[in-house]
């Protein structure tokens, strides 16, 4: 069975924050025992995946016009929170998926959301064919869809294609004949569409992050949008980020929560502790309860970033709002990112030697963590703040802000 078809069975409809909530957390008990093992071996959480589109958790963003849930952002957040602190690659996969339904929000017509929202509802995963390997950054796309004898076709290779081999639907970015940026949504078997499995990342392994390969891959014009002007106020980006967030969020706290049961279990008090227990170090407790601290502050922004979107969403969308939306989940990344290194780093120290043994497998929080933090430079975010609120330049509109 390819690893785009899921069971296939129809997919649930989630309506209530409770309900989705539920639904992450037995996605997150399917997946937790299991993943150590499945990034040492780089096995991939298909069980759990398909669980997450059958209950419905991969429509919760849909407004309910188009049959989805409807559901708000602070919701969204805390699912991929849940889901993280389990297995943040479980994680990843579906966070594109979401940012490109935000994308055809702010920027497809209503033909093409009630379609392409029609086959998300109904358990269809969309997949990203993501930025190219070999270009001066991460906008400049080498891609081309030109039009020839027979319709559309598009040719180009991508890379950091996070959740297209596990896709039902394709998409990815391009330059038309009138050399304008278009987003095309392609079936997974379309002909001349290959996705090569050769992400090598230190972490987060199983997301299968790597190569999709475009040759003259047939496109219908149906299913093209085109990428909105830069100076167009849009939550793709804010969106696109408090997912990322979340992930952080998640991942510090999964690396905190094995961090106190491996100390409670496994390590050693230092010898000049004088105690028995590691855990009754009076220097650990400490460090364990400033960590702890940071960690929480970290999940509050989160949870700010989250509202602030909510009330934005609310209204009209207009420059200013966008900026607001951008700069309180700026913020949030800032402190995410640093908890999540620094909760996975702090846990092998307070483990001691034996933490760093490959039968647990504890160096893989701290690997997702550093691995998954540099998407989108944090050194940015703080630029993207201090102009904000020292010279009111609103951010940089595009999915990295």
């Amino acid at each position: 069975m390819s690893v785009s078809e899921n069971d296939r069975a129809p997919a649930g409809v989630i309506t209530s924050e409770a309900h989705a909530l539920a639904a992450a957390r037995e996605v997150a008990a399917l997946a937790l025992p299991d993943a150590a093992h499945r990034d040492r071996e780089r096995r991939y959480p298909l069980e759990a995946l398909a669980l997450f589109s059958r209950s419905g958790l991969g429509s919760i963003s849909i407004p309910r016009e188009f049959g989805g849930g409807g559901l708000p952002y602070r919701t969204v957040a805390e699912v991929f929170r849940l889901i993280s602190a389990a297995d943040p690659s479980l994680g990843q996969i579906p966070q594109n998926h979401f940012g490109l339904i935000q994308f055809l929000r702010d920027a497809a017509t209503p033909e093409q959301q009630r379609a392409l929202f029609a086959e998300i509802v109904a358990g269809k995963r969309l997949g990203n064919g993501g930025p190219e390997k070999h270009t001066r950054h991460t906008r400049d796309v080498q891609a081309r869809l030109a039009r020839r004898v027979g319709g559309l076709f598009l040719t180009g290779e991508k890379f950091y294609s996070t959740g297209a081999l596990f896709a039902d639907i394709v998409v990815t970015t391009a330059v038309d004949d009138k050399g304008e940026a278009v987003m095309a949504f392609m079936p997974r078997t379309a002909p001349g569409l290959e996705i090569v499995d050769d992400w090598t990342g230190m972490g987060q392994r199983t997301t299968a992050s790597g190569t999709v390969r475009l040759t003259a891959v047939p496109v219908d014009p149906a299913r093209v949008v085109p990428l909105p002007s830069a100076d167009k106020p849009s939550l793709r980006g804010p969106v696109s980020q408090l997912i990322q967030t979340a992930i952080d969020a998640g991942i510090a706290s999964g690396a905190f929560t094995e961090a106190c049961e491996f100390i409670r279990l496994h390590s050693r008090p230092w010898v000049d502790a004088g105690v028995e227990r590691n855990a009754d170090d009076a220097q650990l407790l400490a460090d364990v309860g400033r960590v702890w601290t940071a960690l929480q502050a970290a999940e509050a922004l989160l949870r700010r970033a989250a509202t602030t979107l909510d009330e934005v969403a609310l209204q009209p969308l207009e420059g200013a709002a966008a900026a607001r939306a951008s700069i309180a989940v700026a913020e949030a990344k800032v402190l995410t990112t640093s908890a999540a290194l620094m909760v996975s780093e702090k846990l092998l120290e307070w483990g001691g030697s034996r933490a760093t043994l490959s039968e647990h497998n504890l160096d893989r929080h701290w690997r997702n963590a550093r691995t998954h933090t540099l998407h989108d430079p944090v050194r940015w975010k703080y630029h993207a703040i201090g102009n904000y609120y020292l010279n009111a330049i609103f951010p940089a509109r595009h999915a990295w802000i």
